[in-house]
């Protein structure tokens, strides 16, 4: 896999000066009807702000102390993350990591961002500051993306195909068995307006590399109309 952005911040040689490196954690557990991952909305006064997110943020120099790489920084980051937004303490062994994302040049604060998922404690409790998040919700992710397409909670296409795929699984075990074994994905976002609305391509896609969404061939995106759509062919 080439290097990831927080690789070569770990290394002090992030090439581009204006990217935060981050991470966040999906937390999960079972529900009466299935999967539920904890939701938090951002302030909106916020780089993201009123977007629904995971809980995540910045990755801080204490959390590379001592670390032997730069996987070990973001789990420590993504469970400090949970406790500082949320009150949940996760554990940083059980996350798996599923995904790496970076946002096209144009978003107003560019976090590149390592994504876990992780199961929630047996006894967990939800606590928020009311300050940096305003709300809390443990959410099914399929009723998470019909809400969206309501206009009933806005999100970020990162946090779009997170729960698209969190919607394959009945189960907290069989998530995480899959989350496990899993290649991560790395994700560098280019958008581009299509027919009926923005387009996220990625690495794939007939049209990422001239930003062209008309290209035919392949397609890896996800098309934001007022129904979001994920195409992904090839």
């Amino acid at each position: 896999m080439p290097e990831s952005r927080l690789d070569a911040w770990f290394r002090g040689a992030e090439p581009d000066p204006a990217i935060v490196p981050a991470a966040t954690v999906v937390i999960v557990r079972d529900g009466p009807v299935g999967v539920e991952t904890l939701m938090l909305r951002k302030n909106s006064k916020l780089a993201y702000g009123g977007m629904w997110v995971f809980p995540g943020g910045r990755i801080d120099d204490d959390d590379r102390v001592d670390a032997p790489d730069a996987e070990t920084a973001a789990r420590r980051a993504a469970a400090r993350e949970a406790v500082e937004e949320a009150g949940m303490a996760v554990v940083v062994d059980e996350l798996a990591w599923i995904a790496h994302w970076t946002p096209p040049a144009l978003a107003p604060r560019r976090f590149a961002t390592w994504f876990f998922v992780g199961p929630a404690a047996a006894d967990h409790v939800v606590t928020i500051d009311g300050g940096e998040i305003h709300e809390s919700e443990w959410m099914r992710p399929a009723d998470a993306l019909v809400r969206r397409d309501a206009g009933e909670v806005e999100l970020a296409p990162p946090t779009w195909m997170t729960l698209s795929y969190l919607t394959g699984f009945d189960d907290v075990a069989a998530l995480m068995d899959d989350a496990h074994r899993r290649t991560p994905v790395v994700y560098e976002t280019v958008i581009a307006r299509g027919e009926t609305g923005a387009v996220a391509m990625w690495a794939g896609d007939a049209g990422y590399a001239t930003e062209d969404p008309a290209v035919p061939g392949i397609r890896h995106r996800l098309v934001m109309g007022p129904v979001w759509v994920l195409e992904h062919t090839g």
